[in-house]
């Protein structure tokens, strides 16, 4: 008998034996074959006073085994038909770890704003905490002006450095803390400022977890005072750089490739002197996260005159349509929520963003 029929009576054989049962080293041909799928999800829009966001899928992986087909055991041919692996799925899921992006703006307006942010704080970490057991969180304030002086050392509180001579009242600096926006604020100063070194546990620029004081801590460096006009979106920009947080870098290993990001832009005024465009805002952060869209989300407290339904609180009787371009930052990412910075208070817009935060950190996909 030729080669090929007599290999091909051999396997019709062995597969009439063996049938297409699970468990025997075959798929079912019958059947469909289940391959991974990356979760994904359509971009949302938000409105002036509420956030909204997207619902995420997950996913999900099936392997099959290969096996093989033999004689009765007397010598005869041994069939070795492996069904193809079709490799390990990605990892899934943040396990915790959030990478916390604040940038703050500092101009004479915002004393009020930076109160409200700091005092709904605390119970939008503990939501997510509570949702998160293994949270692991990095949060950092970039600096959102270049400037750095005490000006006058009667602001000086007890914690300062009050020694010395003006403008710097004999305080310790270092090059990160003049000059460097995107840099983590660690030393807050000018009017309603901290004006103190905020000395955060690990010694990094950022606030890690096993803070012991964290509420104190995020006080400290989140209350950067109103003596200067701020670029938020600048700040975010430059704190993820690359160089900002590489070796040496002010910002050295805060972003992490495997946490989640969460950006947060607090600034009562249109950000008009941030350095580039909304687009090139979106690239910055596309590039940070490897181009995972879902690897991200942007939540911004900003004026609501250009509120798209008029209904806005800043300015009751004044509807710009001429959109903010912190507004169109967030309605050109996925994952992205706006809410109106004359609210009384910052606690409600916070709590609606928590489930999505951790829904995206269980589908969040470890960049290979």
């Amino acid at each position: 008998m030729p080669r090929a029929q007599w290999f091909a009576l051999t396997l019709a054989l062995t597969l009439s034996a063996c049938g297409n049962s699970p468990g025997n080293g075959f798929p079912d041909m019958t059947e469909p074959v289940i391959t991974t799928v990356p979760a994904g999800s359509s971009s949302s829009g938000s409105s002036s006073s509420s956030s909204s966001g997207t619902e995420h899928g997950s996913t999900s992986t099936t392997s099959s085994s290969g096996g093989a087909a033999s004689s009765d055991g007397s010598g005869g041919p041994k069939l070795d038909m492996p069904v193809p692996d079709g490799g390990d799925a990605p990892p899934v899921g943040c396990n915790g770890k959030i990478d916390f992006l604040f940038a703050v703006s500092a101009s004479g307006t915002m004393k009020n704003q930076q109160e409200q942010l700091i005092a709904s704080f605390p119970g939008f970490i503990a939501a997510i905490q509570d949702q998160l057991p293994d949270f692991d969180v990095h949060i950092l304030s970039a600096a959102a002006h270049p400037g750095w002086a005490i000006q006058d050392c009667s602001v000086c509180t007890d914690s300062c450095d009050p020694q010395g001579a003006e403008p710097l009242c004999g305080a310790s600096i270092t090059p990160c803390d003049k000059g460097k926006v995107g840099a983590g604020v660690t030393f807050p100063t000018g009017t309603g400022a901290s004006n103190r070194r905020c000395p955060l546990y690990g010694g990094n620029r950022y606030i890690i977890s096993g803070e012991p004081e964290m509420e104190e801590m995020f006080d400290c460096i989140a209350r950067v005072g109103i003596s200067w006009d701020g670029w938020v979106a600048e700040a975010m920009v430059k704190a993820l750089d690359p160089v900002m947080n590489g070796p040496g870098g002010c910002n050295k290993g805060f972003l992490r490739d495997d946490a989640l990001l969460v950006v947060v832009l607090i600034e009562d005024t249109y950000d008009q002197i941030s350095e580039g465009t909304p687009e090139t805002w979106i690239e910055a952060l596309r590039a940070a996260k490897h181009g995972d869209d879902d690897a991200f989300a942007v939540l911004a407290l900003t004026t609501d005159v250009d509120d798209p339904l008029c209904e806005g609180k800043c300015i009751p009787w004044d509807c710009n349509q001429t959109k903010n371009p912190l507004r169109l930052l967030v309605e050109g990412v996925k994952h992205g929520f706006i809410g109106g910075i004359c609210e009384p208070s910052f606690t409600p817009f916070f709590a609606d963003a928590v489930g999505h935060i951790v829904e995206l950190c269980d589908s969040f996909v470890i960049p290979q």
